[in-house]
């Protein structure tokens, strides 16, 4: 087996850098994973496939009259969800991984990793949508950033964290929207590895604040946001406008 595993376009095609990263050995059992844990939520959902986008509610990736991109209703809705803040998440940290002179040593090579997993992550739930309703599936987005994103370490490591406080926030908040049981359990392993991302991070940022009073509450309870809150965020780096209000509805 080849070390380094270039991810294909949907046409077979490589991909370009820098948007993709390789995944490395270690990674490509994890990508396996995913890739079989997609096949067997498509078929624990398979039966419930007429009731997962009730005609009176719209589909995902249909436009609405204010030029937004509805992310559709139902368990469709919620991975479109996932799907969106996945790909921001995978185009931000493939970027950094690409990016000279700025991280070196442990620190470049944790966010290579991080680059591989939300990789999967992305391709994870781009396969099960496709699997599922394959004509609702979420067209690629265009991250947009501040200028100044990737020329220091400081802001690198601030918008890593904030990207990976609002996917732990979002997962939590998604959690009750889920009607498929078994896209609870892999939303569930997801938000585990996100939360590592996001107690890292806050280390480099302030040694000890991986657990701090902002995002752990008096309960020990982590933030659990709603897709309007997460997506109100998240639209400061999505080109194309968002509209989750139906995600989850049935």
């Amino acid at each position: 087996m080849s070390e380094n595993l270039q991810p294909g376009g949907p046409d077979g095609t490589q991909l370009a850098q820098p948007l993709y990263v390789p995944i490395k050995r270690r990674s490509f059992f994890m990508y396996a994973g995913a890739t079989a844990g997609a096949t067997a939520l498509l078929l624990s959902s398979c039966d419930d496939d007429d009731d997962v986008t009730p005609p009176s509610l719209p589909v995902g990736n249909s436009v609405n009259a204010d030029g937004s991109i509805s992310l559709g209703s139902g368990d469709v809705g919620v991975l479109n969800y996932a799907y969106a803040l996945e790909q921001l998440e995978a185009d931000f940290y493939a970027k950094v991984a690409a990016t000279s002179g700025i991280l070196s040593g442990t620190e470049l090579s944790y966010f290579q990793q991080v680059a591989a997993h939300e990789a999967i992550h992305r391709d994870f739930f781009k396969k099960a949508i496709t699997g599922a309703a394959s004509a609702q599936l979420l067209r690629n987005l265009t991250p947009k950033y501040p200028a100044d994103t990737f020329t220091s370490r400081a802001k690198i490591l601030e918008t890593a964290k904030a990207f990976e406080d609002l996917g732990v926030a979002a997962y939590n908040g998604a959690g009750k929207l889920i009607q498929t049981p078994a896209y609870l359990v892999i939303a569930g392993q997801i938000v585990s590895v996100e939360a590592r991302h996001a107690a890292y991070i806050r280390d480099l940022i302030t040694p000890g604040s991986f657990a701090a009073d902002d995002q752990v509450d008096a309960q020990g309870l982590d933030k659990a946001w709603t897709p309007t809150q997460v997506l109100t965020e998240a639209q400061k780096f999505i080109t194309e406008k968002i509209d989750g209000s139906k995600v989850g509805a049935r």
